[in-house]
């Protein structure tokens, strides 16, 4: 597993996290945005009115109603990205990760505007009844680019593990046995026939029960947010300001953070922030075409205001609720995940500003001083005796008080290292060290008026978010299959779905969300490549949409 792990973090070296991705992103959001004169505040207004029904007709083709849609579409884009995602993304990046992911969100509003009113445009109705649309059916029908919808499609499917499946129970389990000592096989067991249940009876269950999830996980977790800032109200503007501060030239260290650079936090807010709302991945695409609507344009307006909620909202209020809190910087006991986990030779100090350069420039595979460790770790009850000779990183920080045990006993003995990795696999391994994705934000949340039960509001938001994914993406993946292979490989597909589904609960997180990094970039920069082309199209059509006076 570990060395899956290093082929994930190569893959994505070379995609989402290059240096050219980000650009390429916010390059096309950026581009359309001036493109058609800032839609994400023109029309604002308007989809708003759409969404609640006032141009709606009788008669409209389509499954679901505008709502429905829109709660579909976001019930896939409000998951572990808005609790994980975000604590991920500032425990990599530090506060100025957070603006990343605003301006990620702004420009991704366009973004989505243009992909779902161009696949809305070139939907079509499938041969199981039901409507069915997606970038792969306008690379298909407008641009005759088969090659291009199939290299789409087989992202999405894998996607949807990835993005959809994977991650969303992985953190669910991990939230419920932190909060109730639920065991991940019995969660994942539990959520695994929920979601067979859900995803056979297709998108009119899908939309009825998404439609239902989505207003109540949302009004829970608002609550649940408001209650940590406004506890540490005192913390609001210093909050802010360091965000701003550090947009454009890295997180400074601070506690147990050791800093970020600014590359680093734009790269990760970006990406969080796509991971997060999906503007310009072509996922949505897929849940709007079977909106009831005879104008494209219109459910492209419903659509962006998806990023609005989803990044600029929910994501800004965990943002707020884990800086305000203060423990992004601080250690906390937890068990090391092994992948979070190096040893380094040398004794080194957080405290000390010189070593914070030097294990800063390490971690961020810059000139440094710092090598691996190779070599023994003599234990006594559970406490290293040679502690001299090495330093343990875990989370990007310097481990304190680590202890190692065997079976939940307090480990004497020898262990090996080597390059900088412990070589039993038996031996798990406490101490106190920063933390990161829902673990980081669940511990936010106990820093408000709700106190330690603050933790149960997290839990109870992963499963309904996470869940809601799993579901939505479920349909995103059978819509591509049916692409590819026709109905008769929907139903192979959702059982594979759900037993991965299953299998994620007890998997390495890490491992997990790395995999998601892959499967994104997999889907977004064939659909990025295809809306480009048609930009022209997607500014006519606007065009021919407002000459309707009915439209006003």
């Amino acid at each position: 597993m570990e060395s899956f792990n290093q082929f994930l973090l190569t893959l994505d070296g070379l995609l989402g996290s290059a240096v050219w991705f980000p650009w390429v992103l916010l390059g096309v959001g950026f581009f359309f945005t001036l493109y058609l004169g800032f839609p994400q505040i023109r029309y604002f207004g308007h989809a708003i009115k759409i969404v609640r029904g006032k141009y709606d007709k009788p008669g409209d083709p389509g499954d679901t109603s505008h709502f429905q849609a829109l709660s579909t579409a976001l019930s896939g884009t409000v998951g572990t990205g808005n609790i994980g995602g975000v604590g991920l993304a500032i425990f990599l990046g530090g506060p100025a990760a957070l603006f990343w992911m605003w301006v990620t969100a702004f420009l991704g509003m366009t973004t989505k505007f243009v992909e779902v009113t161009l696949s809305h445009k070139y939907r079509i109705k499938a041969a199981d009844g039901f409507y069915a649309g997606g970038p792969m059916f306008y690379m298909e029908r407008r641009l005759n680019m088969k090659w291009l919808a199939v290299i789409f499609a087989i992202a999405t499917v894998i996607s949807s593990f990835g993005t959809g499946s994977l991650p969303q129970v992985n953190n669910i389990a991990q939230a419920m046995h932190d909060t109730f000592g639920l065991s991940k096989m019995v969660t994942g067991g539990v959520l695994a026939i929920l979601l067979g249940m859900v995803i056979i009876g297709g998108i009119t269950r899908i939309a009825k029960v998404t439609s239902t999830i989505v207003p109540v996980m949302a009004t829970l977790y608002i609550i649940g947010a408001l209650a940590v800032i406004l506890y540490n109200y005192q913390n609001i503007i210093p909050s802010f300001s360091a965000v701003f501060a550090g947009a454009f030239n890295g997180s400074a260290a601070v506690g147990g953070f050791l800093g970020a650079s600014f590359a680093y936090a734009f790269n990760r807010g970006v990406n969080r922030g796509l991971f997060s709302n999906e503007a310009g991945q072509g996922s949505a695409p897929i849940a709007h075409a079977a909106a009831r609507a005879d104008e494209p344009v219109s459910e492209g307006m419903v659509s962006l205001l998806e990023p609005f909620i989803d990044t600029l909202i929910i994501c800004t209020l965990t943002g707020l609720v884990i800086l305000s809190s203060g423990v992004w910087t601080e250690k906390h006991m937890n068990q090391f995940e092994r992948a979070d986990m190096m040893v380094v030779a040398g004794t080194y100090s957080d405290k000390d500003e010189a070593d914070v350069k030097q294990l800063f420039g390490f971690l961020s595979n810059q000139s440094s001083e710092v090598t691996a460790y190779t070599g023994a770790i003599v234990v006594a009850d559970g406490r290293p005796l040679n502690e001299n000779e090495f330093t343990i990183l875990n989370s990007r920080s310097v481990a304190e008080d680590v202890e190692f045990r065997v079976a939940g006993d307090n480990f004497s003995g020898v262990l090996n290292v080597n390059n900088g990795r412990l070589v039993n696999p038996n031996v798990d391994v406490w101490g106190n060290s920063l933390l990161h994705s829902v673990a980081l934000t669940n511990r936010a949340f106990q820093k408000g008026f709700f106190g330690e039960y603050g933790s149960y509001i997290v839990t109870l938001g992963i499963l309904l978010f996470a869940f809601s994914t799993a579901i939505a993406w479920s349909y995103y993946g059978d819509r591509s299959m049916i692409y590819l292979f026709g109905p008769k490989a929907v139903m192979p597909y959702r059982l594979v779905y759900v037993v991965a589904f299953f299998w994620a609960a007890i998997e390495d997180t890490t491992v997990i969300w790395n995999l998601s990094a892959v499967a994104i970039v997999l889907m977004t920069l064939p659909n990025l490549f295809g809306i480009s082309i048609l930009a022209r199209e997607m500014k006519d059509t606007v065009k021919d949409y407002w000459k309707d006076p009915s439209h006003k």
